[in-house]
């Protein structure tokens, strides 16, 4: 099986996972993703990224069945507002492309957030840091790992 780099970054940290690699047979998106691996929806979250006026970067995961609330997110993140970073931004900033995001590996660390709906569930789906690539956790012990947040970020669950 294909490694990515996440997932070598999750092994070297100790951190348990379960990878999934496939071919994408449609979206990339994070509803099409649960489709493909038979998952509900609420357990495979989706990474985003966005940035504040004070041009600090965050990274805000969401389950695929929320939209992220960007006055929620300013809230958490403790700045006054946050926007999505244009698409052509993701790339030279993340290392990431569209539908390969991980909070995982980034090329610099972002102060990262949960939803808190992630704490519900044994264990959560994520991209594993390329197109076809999932990996399967626990969020706590992730958010131990990389330092992340939990906080209500989504509307429309």
């Amino acid at each position: 099986m294909i490694k990515t780099n996440v997932m070598r970054i999750l092994e070297k940290g100790g951190v348990d996972y379960k990878a999934y690699v496939y071919e994408p047979v449609s979206g990339v998106d994070a509803l099409s993703i649960a489709k493909y691996l038979n998952k509900a929806p609420e357990v495979v979250f989706k990474t985003l990224v966005t940035v504040a006026p004070t041009h600090e970067h965050f990274v805000f995961v969401v389950p695929a069945t929320g939209e992220l609330d960007l006055k929620k997110a300013a809230k958490a993140a403790g700045v006054k507002s946050v926007e999505m970073i244009a698409l052509k931004e993701l790339l030279p900033l993340t290392g990431y492309v569209h539908g390969g995001c991980s909070p995982v590996g980034m090329k610099k660390a972002f102060k990262t957030y949960f939803d808190e709906s992630a704490l519900t569930f044994e264990t959560i789906c994520l991209s594993g840091g390329k197109i076809g690539a999932t990996v399967e956790l626990n969020a706590q012990k992730l958010s131990d790992f990389i330092d992340a947040g939990f906080a209500d970020l989504t509307s429309g669950q």
